[in-house]
């Protein structure tokens, strides 16, 4: 028996009006995915159904306006255990 797919998808978003689909993989290719944003502080959140639903866009898409919402609630996840504020990340550094 094949062991489940693993799967993997990136969103762009800080300096972009609408999160951004910038990477997406199976496998292998969503391991490393994975890892590179882990090396690089990014908070990786497990969330079957929302995969499932930003499977279906396409590299370098705006999620769709349906997506919003749960994207929004990751975001705020991701600003909250950052110690952000939404804005914070068009700041300059």
């Amino acid at each position: 028996m094949k062991p489940p797919l693993r799967e993997a998808i990136a969103l762009e978003y800080g300096h972009k009006k609408t999160p951004v689909i910038s990477a997406k993989g199976e496998d292998e290719l969503a391991q490393r995915i994975i890892e590179e944003a882990q090396r690089h502080g990014v908070y990786v959140a497990e969330d079957p159904q929302l995969l499932a639903l930003l499977s279906r866009v396409d590299l370098d898409q705006e999620i769709p306006p349906e997506l919003y919402t749960a994207v929004a609630v990751i975001l705020s996840w991701v600003y909250w255990l950052k110690g952000m504020r939404p804005g914070d990340e068009k700041r300059p550094s």
